[in-house]
């Protein structure tokens, strides 16, 4: 065989092994390799995880777990985890994959309606962002943040207004805590910082009795006017006599936040607490609740009436029947009181 035949197979083995090379690496690259039948799946890669604990969590959703490697290695993401939430596409290829989990940390909508306490606040993010409930409530708690903001740890539950908010999945209770103050201070805007003014009352105070208002009813265009019923008592110096508060003072005595209570009973009336209004005229020292916005500007737009009493009404359930005196109010308590008896409702 002549040499330059030789050299020209030489030359053919090689070509079909480069050849053979670089489809392998065209294939680890881009061929799809993802293992499972949905749209897409979500991957959670908490602060801390090495490559290999990375790796175990992709293992059930790769069809190819060396190519896969071979591809992350080259692209230096073994050695760069970032930590979050990523969303895997269906038919996504190795170098789609690595470059989402480079750069394509997803936010998570946070959601949290009406806690009555900080513990049932932080409970709640915690199902929806890493920071666990306990790192959260330190946050909330630290002393020194509530020192700088000149908050109470009783107050502070009124830093946090009820809404939806976008966070990284990864947000540390400190970055969580700092992000609500911002969304606190940004509500408050000018306006609503002058009508609280106007009314004499602070921020913090206005969260408070909107938390009262918020607990006393649930229908949105009725709270203006209960607003209006305990700012005309508030303005003439009367206490508050708020139900809602009472209720709260027996679960805080008691530690017993799960409790449901339907009725109050004369003997309540005189539990010693600061949140108990029908012994204290001053407002309770924290919120009983974390009002919604409606209830809040319900505060800051009560609706001016002459309206002192209020009671449930049992004609047009949710609702409320309002009135301007004592003897009037009396009568729509009887009513009231002669349903309630009449539903077997004693605690």
């Amino acid at each position: 065989m002549s040499k330059k035949r030789i050299l020209l197979i030489i030359a053919v083995v090689v070509l079909l092994a480069l050849s053979a090379v670089g489809y392998f690496a065209y294939t680890s690259v881009f061929n799809a390799n993802t293992a499972f039948s949905e749209e897409q799946r979500v991957v959670y890669i908490p602060t801390g995880t090495d490559y290999n604990t990375v790796m175990d969590s992709l293992q059930p959703l790769l069809k190819d777990v060396q190519s896969f490697k071979m591809v992350a290695e080259k692209k230096g993401y073994s050695s760069n985890i970032r930590p979050g939430r990523y969303i895997l596409k269906k038919d996504m290829n190795n170098n789609e994959i690595v470059n989402v989990l480079r750069s394509g940390n997803t936010p998570v909508k946070v959601r949290f309606n009406n806690q009555e306490r900080l513990e049932n606040l932080a409970g709640r993010v915690s199902k929806q962002i890493e920071a666990d409930s306990v790192e959260l409530l330190k946050a909330m708690k630290d002393q020194q943040f509530l020192a700088e903001n000149n908050i109470s740890e009783r107050e502070v539950l009124a830093l946090y207004i009820p809404n939806q908010y976008e966070f990284y999945w990864n947000t540390s209770a400190e970055e969580f805590r700092q992000r609500m103050q911002q969304e606190y201070n940004r509500f408050w805007t000018e306006e609503r910082l002058n009508k609280a003014e106007a009314i004499n009352l602070t921020p913090t105070e206005v969260m408070i009795l909107a938390s009262i208002v918020q607990k006393e009813t649930a229908k949105v265009d009725e709270r203006p006017k209960v607003a209006g019923v305990y700012m005309n008592r508030y303005k003439n110096g009367w206490k508050l006599d708020a139900d809602p508060t009472v209720i709260y003072a027996i679960k805080d005595e008691s530690q017993k936040f799960d409790t449901i209570i339907k009725r109050v009973l004369y003997k309540d009336l005189k539990l010693d607490s600061p949140y108990n209004t029908y012994l204290y005229k001053e407002l309770p020292p924290g919120p009983i609740t974390m009002p919604d916005i409606s209830s809040i500007d319900a505060v800051l737009n009560y609706e001016d009436h002459d309206y002192f009493y209020f009671v449930a009404n049992v004609e047009n359930f949710g609702y409320h029947k309002f009135a301007e005196t004592l003897a009037q109010h009396n009568r729509n308590k009887q009513e009231y009181i002669r349903w309630i008896n009449k539903q077997g409702i004693r605690r």
